[in-house]
């Protein structure tokens, strides 16, 4: 169940960070690869 939910939360996240990143300027290229960064540091953290 858990499991289901995690994915749920992902996919939403996912589709508001897209929609925010139409609005933001730059490449959106340099914002995915920001995101992953401070996602990354946020596991890593976290652990």
């Amino acid at each position: 169940m858990a499991y289901q939910t995690t994915i749920g939360w992902s996919l939403v996240s996912s589709g508001i960070v897209t929609l925010i990143l139409g609005y933001l300027p730059g490449s959106d290229l340099t914002w995915g690869i920001a995101l992953l960064v401070i996602g990354a540091i946020t596991l890593y953290i976290r652990q």
